[in-house]
């Protein structure tokens, strides 16, 4: 069954490898594109995440679980129409634990996906934003989009720290599992587990962040959507363009980065690939 249908974890860590060594040989012009386009498909699950968490009233579990599970949709774009995401490159880490890549082609690859990722996020924000989308049911979607970036913003530093680390230890967990099925339906369900649980478990993802927040900034300017909300604009004071960074993003991404990058990338290399470690 493992020989016809998936590679085991010691091969995936090569593969894992060997991805990250072809990441960092990209054109940085494509690279920056293809960042540009995994923004964009993770918004794309985010918004409709947001349309569908908007009018789902089945009790709380129920209703994070199917705005959880269409959030999937997101990555699964990424992997299997192909795209560079920043929370799943952090597994290039492995390669350079291998001293296959340098270290500052890392360094530069994650901030090249990193802004990348920021202006698809942007992109599709602004489009949702002018296309009118947040008036969809009454203006409902909007306002659950206005409410869901406030909150991303009353977080403490250490809460976005530790929810961007269990957030990322389970992406990366589904871009392993994804790499270890030879076969598309296979890449698709390893996707939609390890997301569903970090969504539906309110785990903070960097890149989804770039499109909650900003996207509610936006919408901060629609009376109607602020109506909608039940609350009154000083009660979004809090959010902003400043905020998105000082209140989200910074510790938001140093958790996605330890959870990626140290929790998979570097404990599964340290196993499988490492001098000593388990081969088989």
């Amino acid at each position: 069954m493992n020989e016809l249908n998936l590679f085991p974890p010691p091969q995936i860590a090569e593969k894992m490898r060997d991805v990250g060594i072809g990441k960092c040989k990209i054109p940085m012009k494509k690279f920056f594109v293809l960042a540009i386009l995994a923004g964009a498909f993770i918004a794309f699950g985010a918004q409709l995440s947001i349309l569908v968490g908007s009018d789902v009233t089945l009790g709380f579990g129920f209703t994070k679980f199917i705005a959880a599970s269409v959030f999937t949709v997101g990555l699964m774009l990424v992997v299997v129409a192909g795209a560079e995401l920043f929370t799943g490159d952090n597994l290039i880490v492995i390669s350079a634990l291998e001293k296959k890549v340098k270290w500052g082609e890392l360094l530069k690859a994650w901030i090249a996906v990193y802004i990348g990722n920021f202006i698809g996020s942007i992109l599709i924000a602004l489009f949702l934003f002018w296309g009118g989308l947040w008036g969809l049911n009454g203006n409902a979607v909007g306002a659950s989009a206005l409410k869901i970036a406030s909150s991303k913003v009353s977080l403490t530093f250490v809460q976005g720290l530790f929810r961007g680390i269990l957030c990322n230890w389970l992406v990366c967990l589904a871009v392993w599992m994804a790499t270890s099925s030879k076969d598309v339906i296979g890449k698709l369900f390893a996707i939609y587990f390890p997301i569903m649980a970090f969504v539906a478990s309110g785990f903070e993802h960097s890149v989804a962040n770039m499109f909650f927040i900003p996207y509610g900034i936006l919408l901060k300017t629609v009376p109607k959507v602020v109506e909608a909300t039940g609350k009154t604009l000083q009660d979004f004071a809090g959010l902003n363009w400043g905020t998105l960074f000082t209140r989200n993003l910074i510790s938001v991404t140093i958790g996605n980065i330890v959870g990626g990058a140290f929790f998979v990338g570097t404990i599964y290399w340290y196993v499988y690939l490492k001098e000593g470690s388990l081969k088989k």
